[in-house]
């Protein structure tokens, strides 16, 4: 499906205007700018708002997040922590909704190119989460290697957000707009 060029010139004014007041940008600012299939993707999504909210939280706050990743032969083991007590707990909040919908297949995706292969196969993939003082620790591995590749893309793809915040997801979103079948 493509998308339209008033869909791509509303994602354009959104993410603008994200980059030039971030806190000021929310969810559903950011769910009109995205349109069409990726919003309705979520429309009936109680637990959305508040997962966005978590997401806007931490990319407002992605200077004080430390986060390292681990590539496993089979799988990662990232640790992603701030110094910031509320930005911690954003993280350990972020963690367990998206464990949570991941369990129940309800995806939550903006525009990751990995998400859709990894809800897909949710069932071949262990997840151990380790709650720190700080963050936490999240270890997923599988057996399958197309789940292995699609795990440490999307680390990288978190990543990017986290040591680049706002400006990050923009560049995620425009890339998401080039690809094909969007």
């Amino acid at each position: 499906m493509k998308r339209s060029i008033a869909a791509l010139a509303g994602l354009g004014i959104v993410v603008s205007a994200a980059l030039a007041h971030p806190e000021g940008m929310q969810p559903e600012m950011m769910m009109r700018g995205m349109g069409g299939p990726m919003a309705a993707m979520h429309e009936g999504d109680a637990q959305f708002q508040a997962d966005m909210r978590l997401v806007h939280e931490m990319l407002a706050s992605y200077d004080k997040i430390k986060r390292s990743v681990t590539n496993l032969p089979d799988g990662i083991r990232t640790v992603t922590e701030s110094d910031d007590s509320p930005t911690a707990q954003a993280l350990k909040a972020h963690v367990a909704s998206m464990g949570k919908r991941l369990a129940e297949g309800r995806i939550f995706n903006l525009f990751s190119p990995t998400l859709p292969v990894l809800f897909e196969k949710k069932d071949r993939i262990r997840t151990v989460v380790e709650p720190t003082e700080k963050g936490v620790i999240v270890t997923q591995t599988s057996a399958d290697a197309e789940v292995v590749a699609a795990l440490q893309a999307h680390a990288i793809e978190v990543s990017e957000l986290a040591s680049g915040g706002m400006a990050a997801m923009h560049r995620a979103m425009m890339a998401a707009a080039r690809r094909p079948g969007r």
